[in-house]
């Protein structure tokens, strides 16, 4: 049976940008995050750990991305926590000199 065409989104644009979203913005926020992370603690302990976390990580990134109802404003959810992350990996570099 085929599903509801009421359902269906047939717009380029919208089914784009969750695309992208998923992908692409869920790949920068996990590996921006495992970053700042890295800039905080143990720079080879947290590197290994993000080739499992990280892409458990992305992976539900991708999920919440298709899952929210405008592909834009997840791209906005995801661009602010990258450069939040950015941020932290700036503070991170700048006044942790423990290592």
């Amino acid at each position: 049976m085929p599903a509801n065409s009421k359902y269906l989104n047939p717009a380029f644009w919208p089914r784009f940008s969750k695309i992208t979203a998923a992908i692409l913005g869920g790949y920068f926020v996990s590996v921006s995050f495992h970053l700042a992370l890295a800039a905080w603690f143990s720079r080879a302990d947290v590197l290994i750990t993000m080739a499992f976390s990280g892409f458990i990580l992305w992976v539900a990134l991708m999920v919440v991305a298709f899952l929210a109802k405008s592909g834009w404003k997840i791209w906005g959810i995801y661009i602010l926590l990258t450069l939040l992350f950015c941020l932290f990996i700036y503070l991170g570099q700048t006044y942790n000199t423990t290592k």
